[in-house]
């Protein structure tokens, strides 16, 4: 037994020291001491030691995810906005982490792909004796399989980041626009209840001229229907908050009914936008497979050896492999167009990303335009209901004519309430599409 462990301890370091004296193969060397040259749009992935992935080694590692975990929210802390973004994610399950530690660990797995890989054999010979080996082998020469493997495992690593960034921002954005439709319909339920008020002192008075047989009793019809639309408008303004504000209390681990107003989101900040960064991270890790495809159909070199059982049998092998073939140059070529169709996705992504940056912040400026003037015309209909209702005191105006310009104003109201939260709404778009609605380094 002892001479056995001996022979399989010496067959070990045969065969790692035969890959350390590879160093002149060139990047296809699996060796721990020759590390294979990054590829162009490749970062290099260093060999991790310990056995607990630590995020900040694979954020030094790993650019992207450098990018991911400096992003800062564009929310002002201690706004109703950063209020409701801390209580959603708090209450989130983590998927998207946990699908992120699994990563990790497997690119931990990974780093360690260099190292002799030891598995055992068990033959059943023709006098019906059973032989046991164990096996060794080393690959010395494999055209950068190896090192493709761990920039593959590192590339998965970076994508989950991605994919946590985005399942993070996408939540936020899913409570703010809760939050959003709870503050219109609050704003639309106090411009209704104040509403049913005026058009109820319209009905008062139209209710008492025809008492005493100074206006038609049509009129009072017409007003009482105009009521009952506003009284539905109300309730319906009221029922969309109570809505949302029970979805985003379920959506939260805290209450958030207490939250009011559009405070909160600050300047639109100019990072790259997430749908950028997958692309990137898409192309490496399509670059990772191209070049593990590639070295499958190159030769290759590697050192085996085996011990059996009672310490007899102990043997150093080199062999090669290759997968050749007819189609194998055409192959090859597919695997180089592969990786420049990568590229190309990447940058279509990019102009894909602008345009509809550029395209947010177009419409962000056009709705608060609008809503400026809708502010002024607001204002313009103020005016002729004040001139109306001085007109109507005077005796020169009927309690229609006054009614009439009222729901003018009103719908000059609405008109400016709508606008001020599509403005709202569109600038949470601009922050959703560069993934910027919550903080990279707490996510």
């Amino acid at each position: 037994m002892r001479n056995t462990t001996r022979a399989m301890a010496g067959a070990v370091l045969a065969v790692t020291a035969l890959s350390g004296c590879m160093q002149d193969m060139g990047q296809g060397t699996v060796s721990r001491f020759l590390q294979a040259q990054p590829e162009a749009g490749v970062a290099d992935t260093s060999e991790t030691k310990t056995a607990q992935p630590d995020a900040r080694t694979s954020q030094d590692a790993s650019p992207i995810i450098a990018t991911l975990a400096a992003r800062q929210s564009v929310l002002t802390p201690g706004s109703p906005y950063a209020e409701v973004a801390a209580g959603v994610l708090a209450a989130d399950a983590r998927v998207a982490e946990a699908e992120l530690h699994v990563a990790q660990l497997r690119a931990e797995a990974a780093s360690k792909n260099w190292w002799p890989t030891i598995s055992p054999r068990i033959t059943l010979t023709s006098l019906g004796d059973l032989v046991a080996d164990l096996v060794i082998n080393q690959v010395l020469f494999d055209n950068g399989r190896k090192k493709a493997e761990r920039d593959l495992a590192k590339a998965d690593v970076e994508l989950a980041a991605v994919a946590l960034s985005e399942s993070s921002n996408d939540r936020v954005y899913d409570g703010l626009v809760l939050y959003l439709q709870a503050e219109e319909g609050r704003a639309a339920a106090d411009l209704y209840g104040q509403a049913l008020k005026d058009m109820g002192q319209f009905e008062w008075v139209m209710n008492e001229r025809v008492k005493g047989g100074v206006s038609d009793f049509s009129d009072l019809n017409v007003l009482k229907q105009k009521l009952a639309d506003l009284r539905a408008r109300d309730a319906a303004a009221r029922e969309k908050t109570t809505r949302a504000m029970a979805e985003l209390n379920a959506l939260s681990a805290v209450p958030l009914s207490d939250q009011r107003g559009l405070r909160g989101m600050g300047a639109t900040a100019t990072d790259t936008s997430l749908d950028v960064l997958r692309a990137m991270v898409e192309r490496d890790r399509q670059i990772a497979q191209a070049r593990i495809a590639r070295a499958d159909h190159l030769p290759g070199l590697s050192a085996g050896g085996s011990i059996r059982n009672g310490g007899d049998g102990l043997a150093l092998s080199v062999n090669t492999e290759q997968m050749l073939g007819i189609g194998t140059g055409a192959s090859l070529q597919a695997i180089e167009a592969t990786k420049i169709t990568a590229d190309r996705k990447v940058t279509e992504a990019r102009d894909i990303a602008q345009r509809g940056i550029d395209a947010d912040q177009r419409a962000i400026a056009a709705l608060k335009r609008q809503a400026a003037e809708a502010e002024g015309l607001t204002a313009q209909a103020k005016t002729n209901l004040d001139l109306f209702q001085r007109q109507y005191d005077a005796g020169t105006r009927q309690v229609m004519d006054v009614v009439s310009v009222y729901e003018t104003f009103l719908r000059a109201l609405e008109k400016q309430l709508d606008l001020k939260f599509r403005a709202a709404r569109a600038e949470l778009d601009a922050a959703k599409r560069l993934g910027v609605l919550a903080d990279g380094a707490k996510i």
